[in-house]
């Protein structure tokens, strides 16, 4: 059983009380801290907590306290972990894991000097349908991956610090792109070196400082592109999409917003549909069962299990630090209008890797490029010529 303390009261310490309390059944959340009084209070009082302050390291310090589950906003991250680091406690970080991937690696570092165990809790790589898709694509269902896409878009976040750009460290691309950047490199492979983005980012709708929607693409040393699609401007809820394309297979993912679950309803029932939908009337897209769907449950029975058998989880603080890394390099894209070298100081994956030839054989004379079954039946190949490099076709008539 681990004894656990949550750092951080308000939506998302909840719902991860809610993932940690329901599933392992042998966890127990000792102890809360929120920077609110009446927070930790009511926080303590819902999920039946023995122990509530407002002083982060006398939280970290508490004797009840094994593991610390940080669910803070962005700026407090790094205080927080040291303060881990200081008191030898086990720790979870929610995303992004820093505002930079400077604080990132100060964060992995000192908690690998220390020996202390250091999860990234990037919950929408733990989703149900990712983990399939994962295994699927490990497996060589896909073959070569060329292209990961992911989309996570709504109508913005729910809380103040999100929107002030030197407490948030960004916008929408730190706070999104984070989920998106880690989904596209664990389908592309988390040891292929990302090397260079391009992002468009701009501030359409929001009286705000930082970026409210923008798309990227991160290209990969083996030739692969991840590509992420953001907003804090679209209307009609929480939209989480995926696709992955290889050379022998396609996956397309709808996690959240349209799932097959649809309920129309006039209103009567005032009650929650989903994270962020924006009406309680008209047709809705509810959830079955959200923090399950969202990646939680798995997410936290991944470290927890990992911790006990003296092994790394499958998202680490290393993994937060290139995530990082790569928003950084979309950042100053975003600025510069060019391709922007991602900046990796401790890499720890395959070096000098290169894009596969894309040359199949198809005899002796030609290479393979296409072959397609006609309307009536007919096969027609199509082929190029190895010593002219003439594009030919052949039909085999039915």
């Amino acid at each position: 059983m681990a004894q656990v303390c949550i750092l951080g009261g308000g939506f998302i310490g909840r719902f991860y009380a809610d993932s940690l309390t329901g599933r392992r059944g042998k966890d127990q959340v000792s102890v809360v801290y929120a920077r609110k009084e009446e927070t930790a209070i009511r926080f303590a009082k819902d999920f039946q907590v023995a122990h509530y302050t407002t002083n982060m390291e006398e939280a970290i310090a508490h004797p009840a306290t094994e593991f610390v589950v940080i669910a803070l906003p962005n700026y407090l991250h790094e205080e927080a972990v040291m303060l881990c680091v200081k008191h030898k406690k086990a720790v979870l970080c929610t995303k992004p894991l820093g505002r930079t991937a400077d604080e990132a690696l100060r964060m992995t570092q000192a908690c690998e000097k220390a020996g202390i165990f250091a999860g990234y809790l990037e919950d929408l790589c733990y989703t149900p349908k990712f983990l399939k898709s994962l295994k699927s694509i490990q497996s060589g269902a896909l073959g070569r991956i060329l292209w990961a896409k992911s989309r996570e878009t709504h109508p913005g976040p729910h809380s103040d610090w999100f929107w002030d750009i030197q407490k948030a460290g960004g916008g929408a691309v730190l706070d999104l792109g984070c989920h998106c950047i880690e989904i596209a490199r664990n389908f592309i492979g988390k040891d292929v070196k990302p090397v260079e983005v391009m992002c468009w980012a701009d501030t359409q709708v929001k009286p705000i400082d930082a970026e409210d929607h923008a798309i990227g693409l991160v290209k990969y040393e083996n030739g692969a592109i991840g590509q992420f699609e953001v907003s804090w401007t679209f209307r009609g809820g929480m939209d989480l999409r995926d696709e992955v394309m290889g050379t022998e297979g396609t996956i397309w993912i709808n996690s959240f917003l349209r799932t097959g679950f649809e309920m129309f309803t006039s209103g009567a029932g005032k009650s929650y549909v989903a994270e962020k939908a924006e009406s309680d009337s008209g047709w809705q897209f509810p959830v079955g069962d959200e923090a399950h769907e969202l990646g939680y449950t798995n997410m936290f029975t991944d470290m927890f299990d990992a911790y006990e058998k003296g092994e790394s989880p499958m998202e680490t603080f290393y993994d937060g630090y290139v995530v990082n890394a790569i928003i950084d390099a979309a950042y100053r894209s975003a600025k510069t209008k060019l391709w922007e070298p991602v900046q990796l100081p401790e890499w720890r994956g395959q070096e000098g890797l290169s894009k596969p030839s894309v040359f199949q054989e198809y005899d002796a004379d030609h290479w393979f490029i296409k072959e397609e079954i006609l309307p009536n039946g007919d096969k027609k190949l199509i082929l190029k010529v190895k010593a002219t490099g003439e594009i030919i076709e052949k039909e085999t008539w039915v």
